[in-house]
């Protein structure tokens, strides 16, 4: 069974279990939008309004235009493609009549991109099609299937991201390597660049802003790309990294300290900032396992960091990571207006999430960033943690 074929067995699966008796996707001409939900069945490529629909008894079916089919076909997923020409409405509600479902999924969301490829337009088009039949009052949010769906990730999935961790890490090696006095983030860079180019990888956010790269306390915070600002003695280099390969992604942070002539360690203030986001980081992860509520995790972490004498962190604990960098779906996020109901989501086994935070010093963003594989009964470290701050000589 191949990736994709392991999606769709595993979206007839759930499709029970959120009490949906059918998920449809509805798309048209994908090359300049398409759903999120697409990736996770497959590598598809549509010209015209498109229907891919999953069954709660397996079936994959997928109604085309014609001339988008044979690529479909070819695909060997779908228990059955078939073709329209002139409009999909009338076809569409010939399969719907066959299956009866009484809960069709539909891909909206206000609160998960993932699971919001639904345009308003095609949903107007959906909503005319099914007009004068009982379908039409049975479409409601497959929010939570999907990030299920997304969430929940396959053994193949596992693999694909242990192996994105263990390159992108390799990576962050290489630039301890080549970080030196002088040095500036622009040259970071362009190196990592290339190292990730060598690799067959892409990196795992937009490249303008992948690696993120902080060189001493002067240069902005946030999601900016690299600065004129250099490596110095007496300043912390903190580098936010990740790789797509294979489809899949990788996503952590790790920190360095440029040691000054004649010395040995890192100052005190900075040992005990990296020890406290470290702590942080540790007691959140402790506490992870299937059926906690995400915001509870966060809210482990911010009550350490706090507790240490650093303000709050302004942002989530972590995200989901698989085809995307953020996966969508539950993640240990506070409960804040702008994450929607996501921080009351639990957490579920094989889910692969970040631990992130950071504290702004005199010195530099002393900031680190785990991945975390849910077990059932734990965690797992998808990637080895940094467990000391690296210096630069």
């Amino acid at each position: 069974m191949d990736l994709y074929q392991e999606k769709l067995h595993q979206a007839g699966e759930l499709l029970a279990a959120y009490d949906l008796d059918l998920w449809l996707i509805f798309v048209r001409e994908t090359a300049e939008h398409t759903d999120p939900s697409l990736k996770l069945l497959g590598q598809f490529s549509f010209t015209w309004p498109t229907a891919i629909m999953v069954t709660c008894h397996g079936q994959a079916l997928a109604l085309t235009g014609l001339g988008d089919d044979e690529a479909v076909r070819r695909t060997g997923l779908f228990t059955e493609v078939r073709t329209y020409t002139q409009s999909i409405g009338p076809e569409l509600v010939r399969i719907l009549s066959v299956y009866d479902p009484q809960r069709i999924g539909i891909n909206i969301s206000r609160s998960d991109v993932s699971a919001d490829g639904l345009t308003y337009g095609m949903y107007l088009n959906l909503c005319d099609y099914l007009a004068d039949t009982p379908y039409r009052n049975r479409l409601i949010s497959a929010e939570t299937f999907v990030a299920a769906l997304r969430s929940r990730k396959t053994p193949q999935e596992v693999a694909r991201l242990r192996a994105a961790a263990d390159l992108g890490l390799r990576i962050f090696t290489a630039v301890g390597d080549f970080l030196r006095p002088g040095v500036s983030e622009r040259e970071v860079a362009t190196f990592v660049h290339a190292q990730t180019n060598a690799s067959g990888a892409t990196t795992a956010w937009d490249p303008a802003h992948c690696p993120g790269l902080n060189a001493g306390p002067a240069s902005p915070w946030g999601h900016v790309g690299p600065s004129d600002e250099i490596v110095r003695p007496g300043e912390i280099f903190h580098m936010d990294f990740g790789v797509k390969l294979n489809d899949y992604c990788s996503d952590h942070q790790r920190v360095w300290y440029c040691l000054r002539p004649n010395e040995d360690e890192p100052p005190a203030e900075v040992l005990h900032a990296f020890n406290a986001v470290k702590a942080a980081i540790r007691n959140a992860a402790a506490a992870i396992r299937p059926g906690v509520v995400g915001w509870e995790i966060d809210a482990i972490a911010r009550q350490t960091i706090t507790a240490a004498g650093y303000p709050e962190y302004p942002h989530a604990l972590g995200h989901q990571v698989g085809r995307a960098v953020h996966d969508g779906g539950v993640g240990f996020y506070p409960r804040w207006e702008r994450y929607g109901d996501k921080p009351y989501g639990t957490i579920d086994a094989g889910m692969v999430l970040t631990l992130e935070l950071g504290v702004r010093t005199r010195y530099g963003y002393i900031s680190l960033e785990e991945e975390v594989l849910v077990t059932a009964d734990g965690y797992e470290w998808i990637g080895q943690p940094q467990e000391e701050l690296w210096l630069i000589r």
